[in-house]
Formats: C-alpha cells, sequence, structure tokens
C-alpha cells in the first residue's frame, strides 16, 4: 500500500441536475479532482474516471441531504494558453465557467437569498457546454469579443472581508491593528482594499525584504484600477518626488534597510527625506515579525509615525510571535492554517458545491522520521534532539576548531562525517519491506520532484550539493541540485535565487526533478508552486517558531501544472521532539507541565485534524493524536517524575494555583489523615484565607508570564508579586498530596491491567484492587478521597510516567534471570518508601 498520497491531481468540470419542480430548468456546474495514471488524451468526456470522481464529490454534500440527483455531464478541466513564447497546459475550474455564462447573460438562481448559497444556472445542457469550450478556447463570454483581464472587481474571500471590517472599525477608536494572517491570505489585496475603503491619501508601504515591491506594484493594479490613486518606489512607478508633486492619492512602498541609513534617522547618507517628512495618513508594515524589531528598524518606525502625527498602523505577518503581546485582543486579527482548511471542508456545507474559494490551498502533512534511532551518536547535549549542525559540520583544515587533524584525502569543505551523510541519503532512497522514504519508489520520486531542502549554513550547503551530485541516485543529471544558500555553488549564478530555482524546472516541470538547498534564502515571503515538500535538515530542538512556520508553509503555494492541482504538499522533518513543539508553539500551546487545559487540547485537536502529524518507523505509520503529542512533549518531566518516584512537582497540574476556600479546607482535611507518615509529617498547612487566581486572573497572569520584565506595568508586577504568595500555598498542596503520590507508582507496577490499556489518573482507582489499595495507601485514604484530588495530577505526565513504569517491567520480562532482578532492582530503587520501617508490597508484586 502505498504510503504517500499523489501531490498533483487532474481537475473536472462536471454538470448534473436534480429532477423535481423545484430545480425545473436548473443546471449546477462544479468541479473536483481525480488522481489516476492515464495521460489527458484517454480522459474523455463522460468516461469512467471522470463520472466516478464527479459522483463522489456530488454526493459529499447531497447524500445527508437525501437528494437525488443526475450526472449529465463531465470534462477534464485543461486548456492551452501562452506566456511568451511558450504554450503550456494549465488547469481551470468551475469559476471560470460560470463567469462565461454571466457574461453571456445566462441568469443564475439563488435557493438561498440570504446566505448567497446553492447556485444554480437557468441553462440548458448544450448551452452549458459551450460555455466549458469557451474556457477552453480562452474567450470569456458566448459572444465573438474578447473581454480584457484584470478589470473586475478582486472578489474576496468571506476572512478578508472579516478582516477589512475589523480594521476599519478599529480605526474609529485606535491607531493600530496586526493582522496575524498565515501566508497565502491575500495581505497585500487585503490591505490595501482598507487603504481604499478608508480613502487614506498618503499610504507607505514599509518592508524589509524589498524583493516583494513587485508583488505590492502588481495588487495596487487589481484594487485601485478604476480610481485616479498613483503607485510609487524606487523601482516602480512614480518617484517620492513626483507624487509629491502632482498632488493625488498616493501608495509609496519602501524598504526599511533603505530608510534605516538615512540621516534623518542616524544614518550616514543625505537621502529619503521626502518619505520622512511627508504626512503619511496610513502606514503598513508587511513582514512585521522580522526586522522591525532591531534598533534600527524601530527607529525608522518610530520617526514616521511621530513626524506623520499619528498615522493608522497596519502591521502584517504570517507568525507574529514575537508581537502579539504588544496588541490588545481587539488590534488582532487571526487568520491560520486551521482556520483556512477547516473553511475550506465546510465550503460544502453553507452553500451547496458552489465554487470553493480555498479549493487551491493544499492540505498539509508533516511526517517524522527519528534520525536518531537510523543514525545514533549526533544527540545535542542539551536540547536532547537530533543536533544537524554536527552531522553536517565540515573540515576546515584547523585543528583547534575541528578538534583533530583533516584525514587523508579530505579538503576543507568536505563533511566530517561523511559517510554518515551518504548513510542518510542512502536511506531517503532504500526500498525494501521495512522502509517508507520519500525517495525509495518512483512513484514517490514523481510526487516530490522538486522539493527543498533546509540546512544549517552556507559551508554545509555546499558539501550537501557537491555530495548529491555525486549519489547514484540524486546525482548524473537525474536531479538539478540547486544551491542557493549564501554564495551558492560556483557554477550557478546566485545573484537571483529565484530565477536559479525557476531554471532548474526547465520549460515543462514535470519532465524534470530538481532539489533546492537552503540555509534561509527563497523560505519566506516568496512562492515556489513545483515544490511539492520541504525536508528540515536544521535548527535543534530551540529553532525559531517563526522560521520553522514560514519555511514548512512554502510548500503549500497553489500550484496548477500541465492541467494538475496541487492538492497535498509534505513536511519531513527528522527531529521528531522539535516538530512538535514548533507545532505546539504555533498553536501557542503551552508545553510546560502543569499548563495544559482543555483549550490548549481542542486548538491541538483542529491542528492534526487539518494537518496530521505522522511518525514513520519503519514500515510503520503511527499519526499523532493530542494525548500522544502531549505526552512526548512532556517526556523531560515524565522522566524526572519516574525517576523521583512521583515525589516531583511535574506531576500536578497549575489548578494548585486556583483554590477555592472549600478546596484548601479539604487539604487541611487530607493534612489531618496522612500526617501521621514520617516522610510527610514535616508537610506544613495551607493558608485557608489565603484563595487561589480565578480563572481570568490566571490566563493574564500566564500573559505577563511571556512579558519582559522591563516592559511589565505596575498593576502587572503587583499581580506577579501575587503569584508567589500563591505559588507558596500550591507548594504546601503538593506537599500534602506526596504522601498519596508516591504510593501510585509501586501500584501501577502491579496493577494487573492488559499492556495496551492506558492507566490514567481517573481511572486508576478502578484498575487497582481494593485489597492493595486499602493495604498500601494511608489509612482512611478511601478511593472517594482520591478521587476529590485527582483534578491536581497532570494527566499527560501521569500517563506517560504510568506507561513508562510498566514498559520497564516488561523489558525486564525479555532478559536472563540475573539480568532481570538487576533490572528490577534498579526500577525499585526509583520508588519511595513512604514509611521507613516497612515497605508494603501487593502481594500481585511480590509474585511478579
Amino acid at each position: 500500500m502505498s504510503l504517500f498520497r499523489s501531490t498533483f491531481e487532474y481537475k473536472l468540470i462536471y454538470i448534473f441536475r436534480i429532477n423535481d419542480e423545484a430545480h425545473k430548468g436548473l443546471l449546477k456546474i462544479g468541479e473536483t479532482t481525480c488522481s489516476t495514471d492515464k495521460e489527458p488524451s484517454e480522459l474523455v468526456p463522460n468516461c469512467h474516471i471522470l463520472n466516478t470522481a464527479a459522483k463522489d464529490r456530488i454526493n459529499q454534500y447531497t447524500s445527508t441531504a437525501g437528494i437525488k440527483y443526475e450526472l449529465l455531464y463531465t470534462e477534464l478541466a485543461q486548456r492551452e494558453c501562452t506566456e511568451g513564447a511558450k504554450k503550456k497546459v494549465v488547469a481551470f475550474g468551475d469559476r471560470n465557467v460560470h463567469d462565461v455564462l454571466k457574461r453571456s447573460g445566462i441568469k443564475k438562481h439563488y435557493f438561498d437569498t440570504e446566505k448567497k448559497a446553492n447556485e444554480w444556472y437557468e441553462v440548458d445542457l448544450e448551452t452549458a457546454k459551450k460555455a466549458i469550450t469557451a474556457v477552453k478556447e480562452g474567450r470569456r463570454s458566448l459572444l465573438s469579443y474578447e473581454i480584457s483581464e484584470g478589470r473586475d472587481p478582486i472578489i474576496l474571500r468571506p476572512e478578508q472581508l472579516k478582516a477589512i471590517n475589523e480594521t476599519i472599525k478599529k480605526f474609529k477608536t485606535g491607531n493600530q491593528m496586526l493582522w496575524n494572517a498565515k501566508m497565502r491570505f491575500g495581505k497585500t489585496l487585503t490591505a490595501l482594499q482598507v487603504a481604499k475603503e478608508c480613502k487614506f491619501e498618503h499610504i507607505l508601504i514599509l518592508t524589509h525584504r524589498p524583493v516583494v515591491s513587485d508583488g505590492w506594484y502588481d495588487d495596487f493594479g487589481k484594487i485601485f484600477y478604476d480610481t485616479d490613486y498613483v503607485y510609487g518606489s524606487k523601482t516602480k512607478g512614480e518617484s517620492i518626488e513626483n507624487l509629491i508633486d502632482i498632488d493625488k492619492k498616493f501608495v509609496y512602498f519602501a524598504s526599511i534597510q533603505d530608510l534605516r541609513g538615512s540621516e534623518a534617522v542616524g544614518g550616514k547618507y543625505y537621502k529619503n527625506d521626502e518619505i520622512f517628512l511627508t504626512k503619511w495618513d496610513f502606514v503598513v508594515i508587511d513582514e512585521a515579525h522580522e526586522g522591525t524589531l532591531t534598533k534600527l528598524g524601530q527607529t525608522v518606525i518610530d520617526t514616521i509615525i511621530e513626524l506623520s502625527e499619528g498615522p493608522k498602523i497596519l502591521r502584517l505577518s504570517g507568525t507574529p510571535f514575537n508581537l502579539l503581546e504588544q496588541f490588545k485582543e481587539d488590534e488582532i486579527f487571526t487568520w491560520d492554517y486551521i482556520m483556512e482548511q477547516r473553511a475550506k471542508a465546510e465550503w460544502d456545507i453553507v452553500h451547496f458545491g458552489d465554487p470553493n474559494p480555498y479549493a487551491a490551498l493544499p492540505a498539509l502533512q508533516i511526517f517524522t522520521y527519528n534520525l536518531d534511532k537510523l543514525i545514533p551518536g549526533y544527540i545535542d547535549v542539551e536540547d536532547k534532539a537530533f543536533n544537524f549542525r554536527e552531522f553536517f559540520r565540515t573540515w576546515t583544515g584547523d585543528v583547534k576548531r575541528d578538534f583533530k587533524p583533516m584525514p587523508a584525502g579530505s579538503q576543507i569543505g568536505d563533511f566530517m562525517h561523511k559517510a554518515d551523510v551518504n548513510r542518510f541519503l542512502d536511506m531517503m532512497c532504500m526500498s525494501d519491506d521495512n522502509s517508507n522514504y520519500p525517495f525509495s519508489t518512483q512513484e514517490y520520486r514523481e510526487y516530490f520532484r522538486h522539493s527543498l531542502w533546509v540546512v544549517p549554513g552556507v559551508k554545509e550547503a555546499k558539501a550537501l550539493s557537491a555530495l548529491l551530485k555525486q549519489h547514484p541516485v540524486f546525482g548524473s543529471g537525474a536531479f538539478n541540485i540547486v544551491n542557493v544558500a549564501g554564495d551558492g555553488d560556483e557554477e550557478i549564478d546566485s545573484r537571483d535565487a529565484l530565477e536559479a530555482v525557476r531554471k532548474a524546472f526547465g520549460d515543462d516541470p514535470d519532465e524534470t526533478y530538481s532539489i533546492t538547498i537552503s540555509c534561509s534564502r527563497l523560505t519566506t515571503g516568496v512562492t515556489v508552486p513545483e515544490w511539492t515538500a520541504v525536508f528540515m535538515l536544521a535548527g535543534t530542538y530551540s529553532t525559531s517558531v517563526a522560521s520553522y512556520m514560514q519555511t514548512i508553509f512554502r510548500v503549500q503555494s497553489p500550484a496548477n501544472i500541465n492541467g494538475k492541482v496541487k492538492e497535498y504538499c509534505c513536511v519531513f522533518d527528522f527531529a521528531p521532539d522539535r516538530t512538535l513543539k514548533m507545532v505546539a508553539a504555533a498553536g501557542r500551546l503551552s508545553t510546560k507541565a502543569g499548563k495544559t487545559g482543555e483549550k490548549d487540547r481542542i486548538i491541538m485537536g483542529d491542528f492534526l485534524n487539518f494537518c496530521p502529524v505522522i511518525a514513520i518507523n519503519g514500515s510503520n505509520m503511527q499519526p499523532y493524536n493530542v494525548d500522544k503529542l502531549l505526552q512526548q512533549l512532556k517526556r523531560v518531566y515524565t522522566d524526572q517524575v519516574v525517576r523521583n518516584g512521583f515525589d516531583d512537582k511535574h506531576l500536578y497540574n497549575d489548578n494548585l494555583m486556583k483554590l477555592n476556600d472549600i478546596e484548601l479546607a479539604d487539604f487541611e482535611s487530607l493534612k489531618g489523615i496522612i500526617g501521621t507518615s514520617k516522610q510527610t509529617e514535616k508537610a506544613s498547612g495551607v493558608d485557608v484565607n489565603s484563595q487561589g487566581f480565578t480563572d481570568e486572573e490566571y490566563a493574564e497572569l500566564e500573559r505577563i508570564e511571556r512579558k519582559p520584565k522591563k516592559e511589565r506595568t505596575p498593576e502587572e508586577l503587583a499581580l506577579w508579586e501575587e503569584s508567589k504568595k500563591k505559588s507558596e500555598n500550591a507548594r504546601k498542596a503538593r506537599s500534602i498530596l506526596r504522601g498519596v503520590s508516591i504510593r501510585i507508582p509501586l501500584l501501577i507496577y502491579g496493577a494487573d491491567v492488559p499492556a495496551d490499556r492506558e492507566i490514567t489518573v481517573n481511572n486508576f482507582v478502578e484498575l487497582i484492587d481494593d485489597a492493595s489499595w486499602e493495604e498500601f495507601m494511608p489509612n482512611k485514604v478511601t478511593k472517594e478521597i482520591y478521587k476529590k484530588f485527582a483534578k491536581y495530577y497532570e494527566q499527560d505526565v501521569f500517563v506517560a510516567a504510568g506507561r513508562q513504569i510498566r514498559n520497564m517491567a516488561l523489558a525486564a520480562d525479555e532478559l536472563s534471570p540475573d539480568d532481570r532482578v538487576k533490572k528490577i532492582a534498579a526500577q525499585f530503587a526509583m520508588f519511595k518508601n513512604p514509611d521507613k520501617e516497612t515497605v508494603l508490597t501487593p502481594w500481585r508484586v511480590v509474585n511478579m
């Protein structure tokens, strides 16, 4: 069975009708995709493959309503077009056919006038088929004359309209807004629409990346085509001097890198005075997460804002993790990957098969391989994750830096661990019954024809490029290897990295294979539709979340190549712990013990639903669920809890910071029951007059915790000081619970529970036999009393720690008698002795 799915599929148009009175004279024209190895010439109209795909699609949104339909026609949605002197084949969609019908005077019919859903056309089958032909011939109408491109109003998606409306509303009472919107949201178009609707006169676009200038210029034409606004920049449109002289409304694009060298902000050069002296009423800061928080970058922004006397400011970023704390909740508009893919999936529920504006956005999957198990010896001591920088380290020729002499036959710039890197490349292509690697079969190589490989640095990229070119599968011209890191390879003109990549694709990307190697270039702010996979071979557990997310979303760019559209794209990451941390951080999920709430689990559940994270171990695929992901992330806490025999603060959650007066009294009562234990009698009582935080206060405390100390307000500092007092009460509560907790590991060890069943905080009491409970737990601590305090245990750590205890016991069973005794003795050494004089051991444990 194939592990990976085809990344590209054919598009097709279908036409169907419903034979009832309400739908009389109406046809529905829709689109879907199909995956097949057949050539386009074999996919004739109404063939079995097209009809089956169309019925599968229609059934998705008619079966639940019990609607009977009649499929009338299917046709492959491909047309030939000319780009420059070249001809190419592209896919088209149902919206193109609808556009021809509308322009030809064909009326559309709405069954839901309020939601504008369920769009049908008053048309006969032959006319509808002619509309498809018109699209294939490049015509916009069933009439003979051509209609110019690019002059129709942009159709904004619902979330784009929401961003515009929320921003305009906020600008009536405030001056700033942050759009936390993922790549492909359309931030440029939407931000310009805000400017147009607000009728701002002088609009400044600031960015740290001058390369995006062309995108702003193109989108300006799409939004302001029916106005007298003028565009300007150093390379496109008018100069700033001319814009000021012509006395018209204008949009000007400027680079922060250029501006920060100006005398007006302490730079060395006399330039850009006109920009600083212009009164801007709207300032848009693109890619706000990078380059704008440096001292020089911030000085540029502050100076422009100050001299403009309070302009409206809109910051745009797909990964603004370093900015969120600077904005109030109503100053942030969020559109993330989960929202996008949910909108894509749910479109038909409301719109009944009407053109899906999210259809072109591929779904993302993340596959992880534990490289340490395959190539051991490269774990980072501090991060406990695979150390790619060491793995890809190159010879410098300096013994002090290399820590050993360079061996004979090696050259400066070669990999120090060349054999292991070659082993990794071989593994990527290895095909047997116990492997699933992305280049292991010809089928998979077709799926991942063009991929991006991210490595730690320039030297590493150059060495990998050389090694790939020598490899029996990747080399000998089979794959075009493009190194865009730093200066690239000598033979490649890397002054234009994107152009070098496009050159590698050739005239027909379906006929070539390429690997782009980078350490940072082309990982943000660019669109490369041909890429279907990114290989994360850089960074450790502490990798920047922003750079990680920016990079992996490069492959989610929509693609329409040779009549096929990209439906799926993949991320291959060889450091599983790093992957999970990035996923959690992107969802603003705390991975600390005790800090994961039900809301966090829902958020992460949504992410894993729309972006599965799948661990590949040999021939096994193991998708992560929320519990497994959180337990893996908290593994460091789990190990510590097991080693300390459950006598560890990480076993508990933050409910101990929220104790009310009744719960405080419960703890005082529990202390009275277990206070005679020789190891627990020192536990001091809780302060019954010091109640914990409310949920709202605790959420505010977590926000303050993420804020730098020097930026905290007096009120925030006061709340932070109060938290220290609450922490002392939580500590006392933990010391009381200790008398119960340290008895749990041995009970888990001896539990008569199948190996595949998890022992959780809540089912623990049901799974432990009553005799063992009464003998081992403190006198009068009944199962009912335990249930009252179960809510203070951290579920993920508890479950993972229990599993680890049982796995250690199972592993010992596989050893020889002598080794088994040693293993069990070592495990028992981790258990705490609740009463110094005796060790109470359940009979089942004795027998084991």
